[in-house]
């Protein structure tokens, strides 16, 4: 039974003998680095970067599920980069704008 289902997979159009198959595979270190990035400061976060990995994700999670053949592989890396991007945006939002705030609201209270 397993046997069937690993030459399946070995022999379906989008698997690892085709480009199918490794573009999207290769396309994995992009979000792992973004994962890895988590750790980083919110002001080295960039973004234009981050809004062409978000629109990237977007974009291509959409083509992933119309072409033939279905490429599930490209789906679920693309979903991934656009979730990364969309939270390293938002750390970045929330750092340069609410921040920003709160420091203001804070002298002023010392001032005052």
């Amino acid at each position: 039974m397993a046997a069937t289902k690993i030459q399946a997979l070995w022999n379906h159009p989008a698997g690892p003998k085709t480009i199918h198959f490794w573009a999207p595979t290769f396309k994995w270190g992009i979000s792992i680095a973004n994962v890895a990035d988590f750790a980083k400061p919110p002001e080295k976060i960039s973004y234009p970067q981050q809004a062409a990995v978000t629109c990237t994700g977007v974009i291509w999670s959409r083509y992933s599920t119309v072409i033939k053949p279905k490429n599930w592989n490209l789906f679920s890396v693309n979903v991934a980069m656009a979730g990364t991007g969309i939270y390293q945006l938002v750390r970045k939002i929330r750092h340069d704008y609410y921040s920003e705030a709160q420091e203001a609201s804070a002298e002023e209270e010392a001032v005052s």
